[in-house]
């Protein structure tokens, strides 16, 4: 989940009159999506552990209606890709957990620092690195340590791009190579790819600006861990499907997955690549990861005791505005629970 999820919600809630569509009434939600200036929706909704409904409205672009199988970029949702890989290798017995990641990547900014020999892919995927987001965001924009690694809560691209290097090291295997066989050809998810296809032009949601001004489209060539994965909203339910039903993992891995890692605020934690929302009512929590880029907006949520999921896809930066609205008209209190801890202030 973005940061900036937490410090937008209230302000939409704050501006934004309730005037929530029935989700089945195209022309009512199209008008709704008009007042938000927002240009394209794709929402996918599972019950019993099954999907129930995906329905994509508006436009990819100007006079250009998004078909059902519209390809967005989901920005951040991206980690959760690269997690359930390393997961699925962990629980295959190939990849630990506790290793140092230094026995297969060492990044050349930080090899002076033996912290590097430390780092593990817990660390990296509760986001306990010690790196900032990205580098770029430091003076001299190479890679550091800000503090120890496992010792607190930090969000990081970086960290996932370290086990990128690592795990492609160590198989001898591009990122996307090692998704295809783990996830993307298991579950039919032929519209996914962590890099751009110029065959996905003509049904891609591109990006828009708060005032509608078309951006420009990132077509990436190499992987990335964290970022600019592109899929449409029936391969993601597939995906968001197989987790919500254990993808496989031995139920100890599981648990521990969906268990308290590290604290992000209160009643939120970092479970080992996904934000836990514990409680939200009743015995229930959720699983949850959101993603913003430039004119995208995008969230993944997943009850797993009451086996129900919502997965929401814009091509906006006014996308945020309607997560509130969507949470709670699919998931209903859990999902105004999800809202509420969010918006909470970090002391």
């Amino acid at each position: 989940m973005t940061f900036l999820f937490i410090l937008t919600v209230s302000i939409a809630n704050a501006q934004q009159p309730n005037r929530m569509p029935d989700m089945n009434d195209s022309p009512a939600v199209l008008q709704w999506l008009k007042e938000k200036r927002i240009p394209a929706l794709a929402v996918g909704y599972l019950e019993n552990g099954e999907i129930k409904r995906m329905r994509v409205f508006g436009q990819l672009r100007a006079g250009i209606p998004a078909p059902a199988d519209a390809v967005f970029n989901v920005a951040s949702v991206t980690k959760t890709i690269t997690a359930m890989v390393a997961l699925s290798l962990v629980n295959a017995g190939k990849w630990k957990l506790d290793e140092a990641v230094a026995h297969y990547f060492t990044d050349p900014d930080v090899k002076d620092d033996p912290r590097s020999g430390r780092l593990t892919t817990r660390d990296i995927l509760t986001h306990r690195t010690g790196f900032p987001n990205w580098r770029s965001e430091l003076p001299d924009r190479k890679l550091a340590f800000q503090f120890d690694p496992g010792t607190r809560y930090q969000y990081s691209g970086e960290g996932f791009e370290y086990l990128r290097h690592a795990m492609e090291s160590k198989f001898y295997r591009s990122l996307d190579q090692l998704a295809d066989s783990i996830i993307f050809e298991p579950l039919g998810m032929a519209d996914t790819r962590f890099t751009w296809n110029a065959a996905d032009e003509r049904r891609f949601a591109y990006p828009f600006d708060p005032d509608e001004k078309q951006l420009e489209v990132v077509r990436n060539t190499v992987p990335n861990a964290a970022d600019l994965l592109k899929t449409t909203i029936a391969d993601y339910c597939k995906f968001i499907t197989w987790v919500l039903n254990g993808a496989g993992l031995d139920k100890g891995l599981f648990r521990e997955m969906a268990s308290h890692q590290a604290m992000r605020k209160a009643d939120s934690y970092m479970g080992i690549g996904w934000v836990m929302y514990d409680p939200v009512g009743g015995d229930e929590y959720a699983l949850s990861h959101g993603g913003h880029d430039p004119g995208v907006h995008t969230l993944a949520v997943m009850l797993p005791k009451s086996q129900r999921a919502l997965v929401i896809f814009t091509n906006s930066d006014n996308g945020i505005k309607i997560y509130p609205d969507l949470l709670g008209y699919y998931l209903g209190a859990q999902g105004q629970a999800i809202v509420s801890i969010e918006t909470k202030k970090t002391p």
